[in-house]
């Protein structure tokens, strides 16, 4: 199998939105925004925050500084923005965690929809189902049969309880009809590749940037993306859909959120200032090297209907396979 980065054409910043990155000069006060990630410095959400931060920083009036608050998963992170004053310094930078999160805690301090408006959506990364090169199954077709086939007998790898690869795999379960296998959470995909690598856990689906580096030295199997589409990233693997598994798709995605209450000439400002940047030809070859598809063209009110998408499509997976949170 051939995994390729895709071709860039060389994509100027986008001129359209100096307009309303020059408004937010006007708009915003000088002190430096503070942008919020949930998760740990240096993992697979904060590395991009941080290279788009970096250049927001360029284009605005402020600086754009980058406040890991982790802990209840996002809940510490994404309650501090929730209570934040609605003036623009203090955004959010969360994942696809956000949408569940109503459903994962029995309790929370803050409402993830009503507390909150999205801003722009920066980008999408897929994921990839691999197996154990010693499991006896040679396509997605062929796991399925034997998955059914032996209900309850397998097991399979996830990177923890709630996260976007648990989600990811439950979806693929339901959607293939209903398969049993049994969950084995780890802290982090890093942590599960030994017993993957080993057979001790047959199959994982994880996301691309992790997944690709054991495919290219043939530690591990392919069997399919989670995209809609067959992706510039591994042409030659098979969607989920093309390999007989209805209606699946599946991606942690990126997406910058204010308070709900932010006036909207801020809101719009930061979205004309997020899509500038995503469409900047460095920041794309960067992002794209993190396998993640960026987006430069979505609007608040956009993001807000991706938004409400996600949390109807993954808030049955998480009651139906009753995930809970480490």
């Amino acid at each position: 199998m051939i995994l390729r980065r895709p071709l860039l054409a060389g994509l100027a910043a986008a001129p359209v939105a100096a307009p309303a990155v020059l408004r937010a000069q006007e708009a915003w006060p000088s002190q430096p925004v503070r942008l919020v990630v949930p998760f740990a410095a240096g993992g697979p959400t904060d590395i991009p925050a941080r290279l788009i931060a970096e250049e927001l920083s360029k284009i605005l009036p402020n600086r754009v500084i980058v406040e890991n608050r982790t802990g209840s998963g996002v809940v510490v992170g994404t309650d501090l923005v929730a209570k934040a004053p609605k003036d623009g310094l203090t955004l959010l930078y969360s994942t696809i965690a956000h949408a569940v999160t109503r459903v994962l805690f029995a309790r929370l301090p803050f409402d993830p929809v009503g507390d909150f408006t999205p801003i722009a959506l920066a980008g999408q990364v897929p994921m990839i189902l691999m197996v154990n090169k010693d499991l006896p199954v040679r396509s997605l077709g062929d796991l399925v049969r034997m998955l059914r086939e032996n209900p309850g007998k397998y097991d399979y790898a996830s990177s923890g309880n709630g996260g976007a690869v648990h989600l990811a795999s439950e979806l693929f379960l339901n959607r293939a009809g209903g398969l049993r296998v049994n969950h084995v959470p780890y802290r982090g995909s890093a942590a599960a590749m030994p017993d993957v690598l080993s057979g001790r856990v047959p199959m994982i689906l994880d996301v691309a940037a992790g997944a690709i580096p054991y495919i290219q030295r043939g530690d591990m199997r392919a069997l399919a993306i989670s995209t809609r589409q067959r992706s510039p990233i591994a042409p030659d693997l098979p969607t989920f859909i093309e390999a007989g598994v209805p209606d699946y798709e599946a991606y942690t995605w990126h997406m910058f959120f204010a308070p709900a209450g932010t006036p909207a000439p801020i809101v719009q400002a930061c979205n004309a200032a997020v899509n500038r940047v995503m469409a900047m030809e460095g920041v794309k070859r960067r992002l794209t090297d993190l396998t993640m598809d960026t987006r430069s063209d979505t609007t608040p009110e956009t993001a807000k209907a991706f938004l409400d998408a996600e949390i109807a499509k993954w808030e049955p997976i998480v009651r139906a396979a009753n995930i809970r949170p480490e």
